[in-house]
């Protein structure tokens, strides 16, 4: 697990979806709650990947574009 990742999702708001997993992930279970909603996950992987997936989504619009400048001459 990134610690960056789980760090960004112990920060969310409480009943966050997010928050959920981490806490989830951090207490070796894989039953989470959220919502009034329970989810019973296969493994601590299964989580991690969830994780890592909401953690690249949400944070996608945050990342500014690259851009790259060219530039070209014609030979005299």
């Amino acid at each position: 697990m990134n610690p960056a990742v789980l760090a960004w999702a112990l920060g969310q708001p409480a009943g966050n979806r997010w928050r959920a997993l981490a806490e989830a992930f951090a207490g070796g279970t894989t039953r989470v709650s959220f919502d009034g909603r329970t989810v019973e996950y296969r493994s601590l992987v299964e989580i991690s990947t969830a994780l890592a997936a909401g953690y690249a989504a949400e944070n996608s619009i945050a990342r500014r574009p690259s851009t790259t400048f060219a530039s070209f001459t014609r030979p005299e």
